[in-house]
């Protein structure tokens, strides 16, 4: 489910940057918060796998 909420995010915002619609700040600070988690994710499985 996480990796579909950060696709989505960056549909939005790949959208937003080529049909210059954006949705203001909120889809970015979205997209920043949807990366931070994914890297805490996987920053995690690396920690337990070792």
């Amino acid at each position: 489910m996480l990796w579909t909420v950060f696709t989505i995010l960056v549909v939005f915002w790949v959208l937003g940057l080529v049909t210059s619609y954006s949705l203001g700040g909120f889809i970015h600070i979205l997209l920043v918060l949807a990366v931070i988690t994914v890297l805490i994710r996987v920053i995690q499985r690396r920690r337990v796998a070792s």
